[in-house]
């Protein structure tokens, strides 16, 4: 999934995303509130992980804005992270619109753990996703084919979970990028077709994701 994290840490931000993106996500970054509303314009994500102390706005208004405000593309899921602890302050964060509430400081195995579960919220999916005859441990971080582990790197394995939450669907190279890559991606680069040629090699036969002359790609489901 595509993850935008609003932090106004550096440190704090660094370390989370390096994190995040070892784990195959794809993470866009913001300092402020004016950087998260500019992401926020143009992409759509699949979970804000969003700070409330931001140095030139609340995120709490943020969160509000996000219900109402259509020049802003909601994400699908909203996480806040922030040092406010106290119950008020809890029930406010969900009350504006947030699906899940993190206090710092945390540890990184319990955010990892919400993100799953927020990606996992409203959709028929649970940890182990199981196309055909492959079989994808969200949790683990493993994949395999016919029971043969697969050696998959970060954004490998991200494009096969992306394909595996949507078998039988025809995905464009538009939307691989939106929610495999990140916004350092250029867009005007074979990168799709380079990590997906290498990502079929690996499957091995017989082919299970198949290209749509014109429209994208489809991962065959049974």
């Amino acid at each position: 999934m595509r993850v935008l994290l609003v932090e106004d840490d550096p440190e704090l931000s660094e370390l989370v995303a390096l994190g995040l993106r070892n784990e195959s996500y794809a993470v866009d970054v913001a300092a402020t509130y004016r950087e998260a509303e500019e992401s926020l314009r143009v992409t759509a994500y699949d979970v804000a992980c969003l700070d409330l102390g931001l140095p030139d706005g609340d995120g709490l208004d943020l969160l509000r804005r996000l219900a109402g405000d259509l020049g802003l593309r909601r994400p699908r899921r909203t996480l806040v992270i922030t040092a406010r602890d106290a119950v008020g302050d809890r029930v406010a964060g969900l009350d504006a619109g947030a699906d899940d509430y993190l206090v710092k400081p945390f540890h990184f195995a319990e955010l990892m753990a919400r993100l799953r579960a927020l990606g996992r919220r409203g959709d028929q999916y649970g940890p182990l996703l199981r196309v055909g005859d492959l079989e994808l441990d969200q949790a683990a971080h493993r994949a395999r084919r016919a029971g043969a582990e697969l050696e998959l790197t970060s954004r490998e394995f991200a494009l096969l979970r992306y394909f595996m939450h949507h078998p039988g669907r025809v995905l464009s190279a538009e939307d691989l990028l939106e929610h495999v890559w990140d916004a350092n991606a250029n867009p005007f680069t074979a990168s799709v077709r380079v990590i997906l040629s290498r990502l079929r090699r690996k499957l091995g036969d017989p082919p299970v994701i198949t290209t749509v002359t014109a429209a994208g790609y489809r991962l065959e489901g049974e």
